[in-house]
């Protein structure tokens, strides 16, 4: 719920005016202005911020943190920035595809994270987000919604070292970026357990249950491959394609990061090759175990057929059988199918059937 305080604050910077009730914290997006020579400052006001930009005049480096979930912050980003529309639309849609494009005035980016999901007691359940980025000389404004690790970690690293600062804007964009797709290889951690411990049931001790969770790991890896694959095609971008915005020098550092997400597509690679063994393995022990009850079964009816035919043939309805009126006719018959059973046992013993 937005409050009163907020939407008249809200309404004021719209209209370029000086909001005269105070804004709540939430409301207030973050911002890093650095100059140098002077100190870092995080206290600027949207009027301050509005003025600043339009001057088109910001010496040394801005960064301005935009939360949707406030709708102060998306008044801001939509009036005070002179952003494309189509670009600003993507980055307050959270279900807006990872892309790279470039403007008259900015270079726009969407990078997406991946986590997994704390809410649920799927232990293969992630979540995605995705963190945009609006790049200009000497500007970066970040939009997300909700809270932010890769942010809230590159605010504390400027504030703590604001000398950072000084290497350009491109560099906090590269901070950001980086530890975005950094957050990959915990997940990635957590896979090679999962797949080492399904290939411990499949192998030491066969788990008839294993299948549904080969199943969900994966799923887990087929929806971080579908993540992966348009973030290289980006990354690939940053680092060769030139661009205003992007000096050379500062292109070399988006490497590392494009580095990054293609030692995590040969692992995600890997382990869908792993989870293709398993299953097949699975499969082919399934088959084997199906083949000794086969096999088991054949050899009892294969030894139960003398019994059969003897009994059958000293059981038909004539007046003169042989031994029929024996006094041990019954022994002799079972003798020879005890024999005829112990013959075949040997038979197939000598055939490797037993």
């Amino acid at each position: 719920m937005v409050s009163t305080q907020e939407m008249d604050a809200t309404e004021a910077v719209e209209r370029g005016e000086t909001p005269r009730l105070a804004v709540a914290a939430s409301s207030v997006p973050r911002i890093v202005y650095a100059i140098f020579g002077s100190p870092v400052r995080t206290d600027l006001h949207p009027v301050e911020l509005r003025d600043l930009v339009a001057s088109n005049d910001i010496k040394g480096t801005l960064w301005v943190d935009i939360d949707t979930d406030s709708r102060h912050q998306v008044a801001l980003l939509e009036k005070v920035f002179d952003f494309h529309p189509l670009a600003v639309e993507d980055a307050l849609n959270p279900q807006s595809r990872v892309k790279f494009d470039e403007y008259k005035n900015s270079l726009f980016v969407i990078v997406r994270g991946l986590r997994f999901c704390d809410t649920t007691d799927d232990p293969y359940d992630v979540e995605t987000y995705n963190l945009c980025f609006f790049l200009t000389k000497n500007l970066l404004v970040t939009v997300h919604s909700g809270p932010s690790l890769p942010v809230d970690t590159v605010y504390e690293r400027m504030l703590a070292n604001p000398d950072q600062l000084q290497r350009g804007i491109e560099r906090v964009a590269h901070a950001l970026m980086d530890i975005t797709v950094d957050e990959y290889f915990p997940v990635l951690d957590k896979i090679d357990e999962f797949v080492d411990g399904l290939e411990e049931r499949v192998y030491a001790r066969f788990d008839s249950d294993v299948m549904r969770d080969v199943f969900a790991v994966k799923r887990l890896v087929l929806s971080m491959r579908r993540h992966l694959m348009p973030q290289r095609e980006v990354f690939n971008i940053l680092t060769n394609r030139p661009t205003q915005f992007l000096p050379p020098e500062s292109q070399v550092w988006f490497r590392d990061i494009y580095d990054h997400v293609l030692r995590i597509n040969d692992a995600v690679d890997t382990y869908r090759e792993l989870l293709a063994n398993v299953m097949d393995s699975y499969l082919s022990q399934v088959s084997n175990r199906l083949g000794q009850v086969t096999k088991g079964l054949s050899v009892i009816a294969t030894l139960s057929v003398p019994f059969v035919v003897v009994s059958g043939m000293w059981g038909m309805n004539f007046n003169d059988i042989p031994l029929s009126d024996h006094a041990h006719g019954f022994w002799i018959m079972l003798a020879v199918q005890l024999g005829l059973g112990a013959f075949l046992v040997w038979l197939l013993r000598k055939w490797g059937l037993l």
